[in-house]
């Protein structure tokens, strides 16, 4: 009896050593920014939204890309996933496509803009189906937050995408831009701008502002889903984008002058030119919160 209970004794000891061994399981956490007019084949407003004739089936192409994404993501070893539908209403990835161990973040306003939800508990950041900046003349659909309203945003100065906002914001947190999808034109400004060397899935090279020489979408989700793999499976390699950590100028430019009028009487804004005004913010969440004023404050709002 005293000999079998010596055995079991020992072999409760070499189990609970074994136990103590194995090492815990890491969380992996990615973020996912998703614009649209950098999806495979987008070139107009018929794609763009919902008036548009083509725009249900781009929906699901947006959304299809998410997935080769956020499936190549899992098998990269990503643990936890929150993606962010960041175009237009906010509203146009198809949920039900998505696997049920997602978190979505839609619809507008919410904090931090374009890249609401982003925190330092992230170990990466994507940025899908993003596009080339109001500044540029070569990308398709280029344009910088909000076609119909700016025409050039800035920090001290410097030119800045959407594309380079969101990394900024990103590595304010410590969180580096490890891939991007979308034109050519994009990512290479994306890359002048940021200094990046992430992963680029190239899905279409720009013709003009609406047109471009295009992947099909079957091409599209398997170099999305190859550069989002090599991507993690190099994130020790990527740094986190540093715009600034400071208080900073946001500068920007109206199409139309009485709305920098208007926006000069906050107080902290001084209006630069007829259509151009600057802020001081403290940091770049500041910023993107006082983007996100800009683009969708309007005094008939109701709940």
């Amino acid at each position: 009896m005293k000999r079998g209970l010596r055995l079991a004794a020992v072999l409760w000891l070499v189990g609970a050593a074994a136990g103590a061994q194995t090492p815990a399981v890491r969380k992996l956490k990615v973020y996912m920014s998703v614009d649209m007019e950098g999806v495979v084949g987008t070139v107009t407003s018929d794609q763009l939204g919902p008036e548009g004739f083509e725009y249900a089936r781009y929906r699901e192409f947006m959304t299809r890309e998410v997935l080769a994404a956020v499936q190549a993501a899992r098998e990269a070893g990503a643990t936890d996933i929150l993606i962010a539908d960041s175009h237009g209403n906010g509203e146009n990835l198809l949920l039900e496509l998505l696997p049920p161990d997602v978190r979505v973040v839609r619809s507008w306003p919410r904090p931090l803009y374009m890249t609401a939800g982003l925190d330092e508990t992230f170990d990466a950041a994507l940025l899908l189906g993003y596009h080339a900046s109001t500044d540029n003349p070569r990308g398709v659909r280029a344009h910088t937050f909000r076609s119909a309203l700016f025409t050039h945003v800035a920090l001290d100065g410097k030119t800045i995408s959407e594309g380079s906002f969101a990394a900024a914001v990103a590595g304010g947190f410590g969180v580096p831009v490890v891939m991007v999808s979308g034109d050519d034109v994009m990512i290479a400004e994306l890359r002048a701008q940021t200094g990046g060397n992430f992963e680029a899935a190239e899905v279409k090279k720009s013709l003009g502002f609406h047109s471009a020489n295009t992947l099909t979408p079957a091409g599209a989700y398997a170099l999305i889903g190859a550069k989002v793999k090599a991507a993690l499976a190099r994130r020790g390699d990527f740094k986190p984008y540093r715009a600034g950590t400071g208080p900073m100028a946001l500068e920007i430019s109206f199409k139309h002058y009485l709305a920098a009028e208007v926006v000069s009487y906050l107080p902290g804004v001084e209006r630069t030119d007829a259509h151009s005004i600057r802020y001081r913010v403290r940091d770049l969440a500041e910023a993107a919160n006082f983007l996100t004023f800009l683009d969708y404050y309007d005094q008939d709002l109701k709940p």
